[in-house]
């Protein structure tokens, strides 16, 4: 039984690759969900995220849009990533077992500032606490209760990192989970207006903070956390739908 609360949709997009993080380079649709209770300096989706798109945002059933994500894919299950905004304000449980049932696997990031109890049917839960140079603070109950709800899934952390003050708390949260494997990130430094869909990136800056932070990890033995870059920035900038 699906959730009666239609679901706030940015977009729906692919079969392309997962991008970043643990599940890079596997094929994957992605349901981009409208809102978020974070306002983060970089954020690089302003347009699922601020209340002045959300006239762009379509209602839609769970039911609607599992069959979009059915007729993107041919029916032929694969990886369907929730994405956001926060996907985790919204109630998911409803498309998830619906995808389940033909076969879909489902992995959703969040920064871990709302719990779910439907956190633990996802085949990944992507926790991604937001460093200090979002301009945000992390509530640290609120994300261990994410930790807590996602019991049963697959669970890892991914962490954005800009400066040295990132990587010095990014080690931090490490020390704080140990048991969650972890993914550092290069920030991109050029996050594009909402509304433009050829948006270019500083890909050279990118690069720079790349190799910075696999020096970093490296120099300092800091052999548990693996680096890896947006795949997809690198391919095709800033574009929204890939």
């Amino acid at each position: 039984m699906s959730d009666e609360t239609p679901l706030r949709v940015s977009e729906i997009f692919g079969p392309t690759i997962q991008g970043e993080g643990a599940l890079i380079g596997v094929p994957t649709v992605f349901v981009r969900l409208g809102g978020c209770d974070y306002r983060c300096s970089w954020c690089d989706s302003l347009h699922a995220v601020e209340s002045a798109y959300r006239e762009s945002w379509i209602p839609m059933s769970a039911e609607a849009v599992m069959d979009e994500v059915a007729r993107l894919s041919g029916g032929r299950p694969l990886l369907v990533s929730l994405s956001g905004g926060n996907p985790a304000i919204q109630p998911l449980a409803g498309l998830i077992g619906l995808g389940h049932d033909k076969g879909y696997c489902f992995a959703l990031e969040t920064q871990g500032s709302v719990a779910r109890d439907w956190f633990r049917d996802l085949d990944m839960l992507v926790l991604s606490p937001k460093p200090p140079s979002s301009g945000m603070e992390v509530d640290w109950t609120a994300f261990q209760a994410c930790v807590d709800a996602g019991q049963g899934a697959d669970m890892v952390m991914k962490i954005v990192i800009f400066d040295e003050t990132d990587y010095q708390w990014a080690q931090g949260v490490a020390a704080r989970y140990p048991h969650l494997p972890l993914f550092l990130q290069p920030g991109n430094h050029t996050p594009p207006p909402p509304d433009d869909d050829h948006a270019l990136v500083d890909q050279a800056g990118v690069d720079e903070r790349m190799r910075w932070l696999v020096d970093k990890v490296t120099q300092d033995g800091w052999f548990q956390a693996r680096v890896l870059p947006q795949l997809h920035v690198m391919l095709w900038g800033n574009k929204r739908g890939v």
